[in-house]
């Protein structure tokens, strides 16, 4: 779980170590796979999918919104070769405002 923290705290000094958590209790079993658990920012099919899953399903946000979230993430995140999909997901939620909802 520090590994988690740790990770978004790269992007978020101030991260909530209780949102963290519930991000990755969402993810659950996709985690224990190191593909699932990581996010292709260069994937239009991947960046699709945390569109729908993420954004619209979990978060309630869609359309041009959600595309910009996801965009500051990506660009945010750009610099790491290996995208946590805990911490990009978290930081598309705090992209949005949504941290305080999950």
């Amino acid at each position: 779980m520090t590994d988690y923290l740790a990770d978004v705290q790269k992007y978020d000094s101030s991260a909530d170590e209780a949102v963290v958590n519930k991000i990755v209790r969402h993810l659950g079993i996709a985690l224990r796979n190191k593909d699932s658990a990581l996010v292709s920012a260069s994937d239009p099919k991947e960046l699709e999918r945390v569109r729908e899953k993420w954004c619209e399903k979990k978060l309630g946000v869609g359309g041009s919104d959600a595309d910009a979230a996801i965009a500051a993430t990506a660009k945010a995140m750009e610099e790491d070769r290996s995208k946590s999909r805990v911490t990009f997901y978290y930081l598309v939620a705090k992209n949005l405002g949504k941290l305080q909802t999950l």
